[in-house]
């Protein structure tokens, strides 16, 4: 069965709706490195080994081309387009799927920016991602970060359409944000995925938390995925790349180390775990409500 190449996208979607219940989504947990372009030579070879390995959508890590950390961002920080993102694009045109490009530092107007790029099959710009909620916390003994001394935050939503299902976007400390999420599946999103940098501390305290979380109160599959650790970093990442599914299963967790993490996203799934526990008809919107208020 195929569609003409003149169909509309609700077309589409109403055709996959229909047959196109499960995809393959793929996360990389890349070793990061100080050195720019040994990353993205990586990254992209990652992402064509997940493309045989029969991934339609990929994700990338946070900050994957580039060390995590406020003095280096100003260093490794890029325009979108760029040289990153552009080898992103040529990559997904050429295995032919959706890659959700982590996160990289970027500069525009003054400012940079903690952003996430995502390209179609065919190499196309989807949508840019600045990350909403920056990393400012204080854990005294443990972990002081300010992301805010040299990044800006962004101001905007982000989601994307595929034949498969409605993806949102968040990064890393955006997870937090539970608000964020509800706005997703409100939205329709019924996958939601954060390229996320967890640490030491924050690691086996919420990072699995968080994410099981998000899953269950929208019933939603929520994915994470994290650069690997590297234990003489400047920042430790806590690694442990996951998908949850929207029972708040863990469908499949990396270790520490580079890899590839691979889950099938069975949407049949979704909709049964819904229709037996039917919240989104539930909630009392009489009573309370949670409402963007920028698109």
């Amino acid at each position: 069965m195929a569609l003409s190449q003149g169909c509309s996208t609700a077309a589409l979607l109403t055709f996959a709706a229909v047959v196109l219940v499960t995809f393959r989504l793929a996360l990389i947990q890349l070793q990061v490195s100080s050195i720019k372009s040994e990353n993205l030579t990586r990254a992209c070879g990652l992402i064509r080994e997940a493309s045989k390995q029969g991934a339609q959508i990929v994700s990338l890590p946070e900050c994957f081309n580039s060390p995590y950390g406020t003095k280096y961002f100003p260093d490794y920080a890029e325009k979108i387009p760029g040289d990153s993102t552009q080898k992103l694009s040529e990559v997904a045109k050429e295995c032919s799927m959706y890659v959700i490009g982590g996160s990289i530092p970027e500069k525009d107007a003054g400012k940079l920016y903690n952003t996430c790029a995502v390209f179609g099959p065919d190499g196309t710009l989807l949508v840019k991602h600045r990350k909403l909620h920056l990393f400012d916390i204080d854990v005294p003994g443990k972990i002081t970060f300010q992301e805010s001394e040299t990044l800006s935050p962004g101001d905007s939503f982000s989601s994307f359409d595929t034949p498969y299902c409605r993806v949102g976007l968040g990064i890393c400390y955006d997870i937090r944000f539970a608000e964020l999420a509800q706005i997703y599946a409100q939205r329709g999103c019924q996958l939601l995925v954060y390229p996320g940098a967890f640490n030491l501390t924050t690691g086996p305290a919420h990072w699995e938390l968080l994410q099981r979380g998000r899953a269950v109160d929208n019933q939603v599959y929520v994915a994470t995925a994290s650069p690997a650790r590297d234990e003489k970093a400047s920042y430790v990442a806590w690694g442990h790349s996951t998908v949850v599914n929207p029972w708040g299963e863990v469908l499949a967790k990396a270790g520490t180390e580079e890899t590839i993490v691979y889950a099938d996203i069975d949407l049949k799934k979704l909709a049964e775990i819904r229709q037996q526990i039917p919240i989104f008809s539930q909630k009392r919107s009489d009573l309370y409500a949670v409402e963007a208020k920028k698109s």
